[in-house]
Formats: C-alpha cells, sequence, structure tokens
C-alpha cells in the first residue's frame, strides 16, 4: 500500500503510464477532487432531455449525483441530488416532470431550481421540539453548480474559477461539436446504460487510440469505417484532456497485401453485409469527416458514426468500474426515413454494439492486467515525434497529450 508521497511517476515519463493510476483509492479521491470537483466543466444532460417546464433528469458529475431541471420560468437548473437534512438522494426516478421534489425520508420539500421549501413540524409541535428560531431555509438548500449551454447541450461545474465554456473547448473541439451540433434542433431516440469493469480514465484512452480501432475492430476494418490506409486524423486541444478521432469512410481506397496482413487478425475479405444500408452514408454535416468521436474531459463521449449520433455520459464507480449513460439523438426535422436509418445504424454502438461490446471486453481485460500483475507500468510510444495531433493511425501521442495534463492537475 502506497501513501501520499509514494505516488512517482515513472522517469521515463509521459511513454510509461503507471499502473496505479487505474488502482488506487487515494488517486481516485485526489481525481474526483481535483478534477469532476475542480475546474473542469461536467456535462450533466442535453436540453432536448428537459424540454419542458417541470421536466428533470437525475445526472452526475463524477460519482457526485445531481438533478437537472427545467424551471417553471424555462432556466435550466442543476444542484446536488443530496438532501440538506440527513444526505439522502431525494431524486430516485432517471427522469420524468415534477412541481417539487419530496425527500422520502422526513418529507423535505425543495422546488425546481433546488430552493428548500418546507421543512415539516419546523416550528415544532404543540410549543415543542422544532428548528431553531434563527433556522432560514434560504441556508439550506443543495449546492447549485454553475451551468453553462452551447447548442443544447448543457454543462455544469462545481467551480467558480473554471473559464468560459467555449475557452474550456477550445477551437479543436468546437469545430467538430458544433458540426454535430449547432443549426438544428435535437430529438432523443432512446437510452443505454451499462457498467463496465474498468477504471473511468481507460474509456478516454480508448477514443485517443486510434492504433487499436483498426486491429481489434473487425467491422471497423472489414468494412473500412475506420481502417489504416484511409484517411484519418486526431485533433487535440492545445491542452491536451480533449481529442477527436476523425475519418473519413473510402470503398474504394487501396487497402495493399502488406497493410491487410497486418491487421490480419480485424480486416476480413470473406465477410459482407446482407444489409449494405447498414454502413451508408448520408450527407448531412459541414464536415470532410464520416466519423467523429470526440472526448471532451472528463465525462462526455460526442459520438457521430456515419449518421448515428449519440452522447455517451462516463460515471466513474471508484477505481475499478464506471458506468456509461449512452443517449442517442437525431433532429427534430428528421423524416421517418432518416430516423429509421439512424436507429438502424445504431446497433453499432451500445454495451452490446457491433463496436461497443469489442470496447467493453478490452477495457475489463485491461483492468484485470492491472489489478493481478506485478509488472507495473504499460508503455505508450507509438509516434513519438507528435505531441498530441497526429493524420496517422498508428499513434499514441493523444493519449500522451492527455497524461501531460493529468499530472499537472493531479500533481504528478
Amino acid at each position: 500500500m502506497k501513501n501520499g508521497s509514494d505516488y512517482r511517476w515513472p522517469d521515463e515519463g509521459l511513454t510509461h503510464i503507471p499502473d496505479w493510476i487505474y488502482t488506487s483509492d487515494e488517486i481516485y479521491e485526489r481525481e474526483r477532487e481535483r478534477i469532476f470537483l475542480g475546474s473542469s466543466w461536467n456535462f450533466v444532460a442535453l436540453e432536448a432531455e428537459v424540454p419542458e417546464p417541470g421536466d428533470f433528469k437525475r445526472s452526475y458529475v463524477g460519482d457526485v449525483p445531481v438533478i437537472v431541471t427545467r424551471d417553471k420560468d424555462g432556466g435550466i437548473n442543476a444542484f446536488e441530488n443530496r438532501c440538506a437534512h440527513r444526505g439522502l438522494e431525494f431524486c430516485r426516478a432517471l427522469r420524468g416532470k415534477a412541481s417539487e421534489f419530496i425527500c422520502p425520508y422526513h418529507q423535505w420539500t425543495y422546488d425546481l431550481t433546488g430552493r428548500l421549501m418546507a421543512v415539516p413540524f419546523r416550528r415544532g409541535d404543540k410549543g415543542k421540539g422544532g428548528m431553531p428560531k434563527e433556522f432560514d431555509m434560504k441556508d439550506h438548500g443543495p449546492r447549485r453548480l454553475d451551468i453553462a449551454t452551447r447548442h443544447g447541450v448543457v454543462f455544469a461545474s462545481f467551480s467558480d474559477t473554471v473559464e468560459p465554456l467555449e475557452e474550456y473547448l477550445g477551437p479543436e473541439t468546437l469545430e467538430h461539436y458544433d458540426a454535430v451540433f449547432a443549426g438544428r434542433k435535437l430529438k432523443v431516440l432512446g437510452f443505454y446504460r451499462n457498467r463496465l469493469n474498468g477504471n473511468w480514465k481507460l474509456y478516454h484512452e480508448n477514443l485517443k487510440d486510434p492504433y487499436h480501432a483498426t486491429l481489434l475492430h473487425v467491422y471497423l476494418a472489414t468494412f473500412r469505417l475506420m481502417v489504416a490506409g484511409q484517411k484519418s486524423a486526431m485533433f487535440v486541444d492545445k491542452s491536451g484532456r480533449h481529442a477527436t478521432a476523425a475519418s473519413a469512410k473510402d470503398d474504394s481506397a487501396d487497402i495493399s497485401a502488406e497493410t491487410a496482413n497486418e491487421m490480419r487478425n480485424a480486416f476480413r475479405d470473406d465477410m459482407a453485409l446482407e444489409d449494405p444500408e447498414f454502413i451508408k452514408f448520408i450527407p448531412e454535416f459541414d464536415s470532410p469527416w464520416t466519423v467523429t468521436m470526440q472526448t471532451i474531459w472528463p465525462n462526455l463521449i460526442v459520438q457521430r458514426e456515419l449518421n448515428t449520433l449519440g452522447i455517451r455520459h462516463i460515471v466513474p464507480r471508484g477505481p475499478h468500474a464506471m458506468d456509461m449513460y449512452w443517449t442517442m439523438f437525431g433532429y427534430d426535422d428528421d423524416d421517418a426515413e432518416m430516423t429509421r436509418h439512424r436507429l438502424k445504424q445504431g446497433n453499432l454502438m451500445g454495451p452490446s454494439g457491433y463496436l461497443g461490446v469489442d470496447d467493453n471486453e478490452a477495457i475489463r481485460f485491461v483492468q484485470d492486467g492491472f489489478r493481478h500483475s506485478v509488472t507495473d507500468r504499460g508503455i505508450v510510444m507509438l509516434d513519438p515525434d507528435s505531441d498530441g495531433a497526429t493524420d496517422t493511425l498508428i499513434s499514441e501521442a493523444p493519449i500522451r497529450a492527455l497524461y501531460r495534463h493529468y499530472r499537472e492537475v493531479m500533481s504528478l
């Protein structure tokens, strides 16, 4: 067991990642304090999930439960899902409509902005008991979070010092983010929820790791959704915390025999789709890419795979597990045919999607290695001349950029 002073990053630097960042309870608590409760913007909802006054959604900042509401004036609010009295998570439903929230334990009551409205027997009963005379309800509501929105996506922060959202995301991220969200009203199509037995940072790594995409995913490689030899890129913001994996599907691109041999376990020339519409791309974005997968630190993935769209909300559950909340969406002006197309392509994603299931298993296997091996570090050396952004899939530079930022925040 290490104590705080024993956590020292390997002398080799960013090319070596110590296993204890994925397994230590102490490191996890430091992440909770410095990252999720620190100077960061955390995804909490889509505005389309709370479209009308009274609508609410149960959400999380890190592992801290929060409630996102649309109040009677149309404003968006986020506050901690914790009764100020005895700490109970008073909102138990995932989503719904309410005029108030009543704690089931002692019936303390809160309005849609999180303001404490009623305390039963506050004045006691028949002159006995009750709260002190100086008790003021306005001083005892749940902690409220700062809110920022951009194109229908709601972010929240516990920090008073976090920079404005647009500065936090940066131009490299906003270009691809806005291609998905700007100018069109969102329509929610459905939800998934699953638990992964791996550290929450592994999901960021996975989507900042184009190297695995063309080697692990038979579906990606065989049907050329993202494959070595075609136009691809990784865009990384200046801080290193956010990244976008991008690829342009090209069925005519030549895959050499040498490249095919390198991908021999993933690239299958003996497989064909019964329904070729499944990987049909209908141009609709101001973007040269058919695939963009954005990792927005610390808890959001923005998925655009052909025409299936979704967000993934990462909720850490200690060092060894995370919950993934998926929201699949389209646009309010989609016709029935496009909605059907998005839903069909949605089978690529989700807990048991043709692509998603591969990542879930790989993450679990990696976490098992961290927990049980006597070796204490891994390596990320690919593409050594890049400090983050790259135009090759054979790269681990975006992972190194992430841990450059992580080490600064965590004082490692």
